[in-house]
């Protein structure tokens, strides 16, 4: 059987409160599921109308030792964690004026490329996003 689709991916944030409100109120995303399992907090976000879902996962248990979680955050607000997103918009421009004004942080500003139009940011603990307007196939 071929694999038919990617539902979920996961990025390191250190603070739920704050990544709900970059990804929700900064960037427009959705809550897709909030939920205690006890060991660990299931938050997830998507794109408004989309069925892929980003966890976003904190360091340390289920999957790190104390140790480890706190290796990954140090990694994480170095901009190193290994994790980033890439996400569409009908409008870079409009996109980064927005975000701009709202004083995120800009890594890498509009450019025409050979794939379409994009742009970099960073999340508030160091993660990469891109933001890209491709052009249809």
């Amino acid at each position: 059987m071929p694999i038919t689709s990617n539902r979920l991916s996961s990025i390191f944030v250190l603070d739920h409160p704050q990544a709900l409100d970059f990804y929700c109120g900064v960037l427009g995303l959705e809550v897709g599921t909030d939920a205690d399992l006890g060991f660990m907090r299931w938050l997830t976000v998507m794109a408004p109308g989309d069925t892929k879902e980003i966890l976003l996962e904190l360091p340390g248990p289920p999957a790190h030792d104390p140790g480890t979680a706190e290796e990954v955050r140090s990694l994480v607000s170095k901009g190193a964690g290994g994790g980033w997103l890439a996400f569409t918009s009908d409008d870079v421009d409009g996109l980064h004026q927005e975000l701009v004004a709202q004083g995120v942080e800009v890594t890498d500003p509009p450019q025409t490329r050979d794939y379409g139009r994009d742009f970099g940011i960073r999340d508030p603990f160091g993660n990469a996003i891109r933001i890209g307007q491709m052009p249809l196939p």
